[in-house]
């Protein structure tokens, strides 16, 4: 059978096949350029890298330094949540305060899911780079992605001669819902489930003293450690005397040199879940490994459990009722 057609006929089917094509085409993009992720960026920004984006539309800098001295000077275009906002009780500082204040401080901040995060800190040391470490962490189980922390904080900043002010930037409260990634937590549940788990490995991120029981914290009923972890202090990751975390091919030799076999799930803690975030901010974002967990809580809850939960390191009751006379007596003489 043949079918005839007219010139006319024929030129609009040609064009109708074009324009479904096209517009298949350009339905097809748009989906690809709304599903596309947005950029990747480094966990660590040195000062020049985070100079040269923090004017950026979508470039967040938020100052986790006590308010006063975020009114002092700051760096342009960064707001301030201190780092309390983001911890839990004084008993327990460690503990997460509630999602739903969480999420409240993020949208307060004009943080959303696409927004690049640059967490800041003093850079007094080691040790305050774990509060840059512990709300970078809070960022990520919250759901957020694009996270970067100032390597050496406001004092590198200051060191590298670049611009501070005192102008607190207007922000538009964003929507962000937080999407809850329980991957990146453990909870005094898990860890006691996982004691004696041989493809688990429990990180201590104290000073060796604390981890041989010797010294404890306010927070800790007792001294010592979780039963069969290992001691990976916390300010390893950084060039001596500072609190410049160093390279990622130095973090690996160091991760290489101190953790001895291989582990299916690693779990960071410490007295509070501050010096612990940087060694799971070590390990997780700079070294590469994975499936590393926080536990946030960490031997504040851990030692405070209503029934004792296994310990090793622990001195006898004779040893601790010494340390805890010469503590009153060194209060006395000072």
């Amino acid at each position: 059978m043949k079918f005839a057609f007219s010139r006319a006929a024929v030129a609009a089917l040609l064009f109708g096949a074009v324009g479904v094509v096209q517009a298949a085409g350009a339905v097809s993009a748009g989906q690809g350029a709304a599903q596309a992720p947005s950029a990747a960026v480094a966990p660590l920004l040195t000062p020049a890298e985070l100079d040269a984006v923090r004017s950026a539309s979508d470039v967040r800098i938020i100052d986790i330094r006590p308010a006063q001295e975020y009114d002092a000077a700051h760096i342009p275009g960064a707001l301030n949540a201190p780092y309390g906002q983001w911890r839990g009780p004084a008993n327990s500082p460690g503990q997460l305060p509630p999602v739903d204040e969480l999420a409240a401080l993020v949208r307060g901040l004009g943080v959303d899911a696409g927004s690049h995060a640059v967490v800041v800190s003093s850079g007094a040391n080691a040790t305050d780079f774990g509060g840059s470490a512990r709300v970078y962490w809070t960022l990520k189980y919250l759901g957020l992605t694009r996270l970067s922390i100032l390597n050496g904080g406001v004092k590198a900043w200051s060191d590298a001669g670049l611009p501070q002010d005192t102008k607190v930037p207007a922000v538009t409260a964003s929507a962000f819902e937080p999407r809850l990634q329980a991957a990146l937590i453990a909870t005094q549940e898990d860890v006691e489930a996982r004691l004696d788990d041989p493809k688990t490995r429990l990180v201590d991120a104290r000073p060796a003293n604390f981890y041989a029981g010797e010294v404890k914290a306010p927070t800790a009923k007792v001294p010592g450690t979780i039963h069969n972890a290992v001691n990976v202090e916390h300010s390893k990751w950084f060039k001596p005397g500072t609190s410049i975390f160093v390279s990622p091919e130095e973090a690996k030799a160091i991760a290489a040199k101190t953790l001895h076999g291989s582990a299916d799930e690693t779990i960071s803690f410490c007295n509070t879940g501050h010096w612990a975030s940087t060694d799971w901010f070590a390990l997780s974002e700079v070294v590469g490994e994975k499936n590393v967990k926080l536990y946030p809580a960490s031997l504040a809850e851990w030692t405070q459990s209503a029934r004792a939960l296994p310990m090793d390191n622990v001195p006898s009751r004779g040893e601790q009722l010494i340390d805890s006379l010469k503590g009153l007596i060194g209060k006395k003489a000072s």
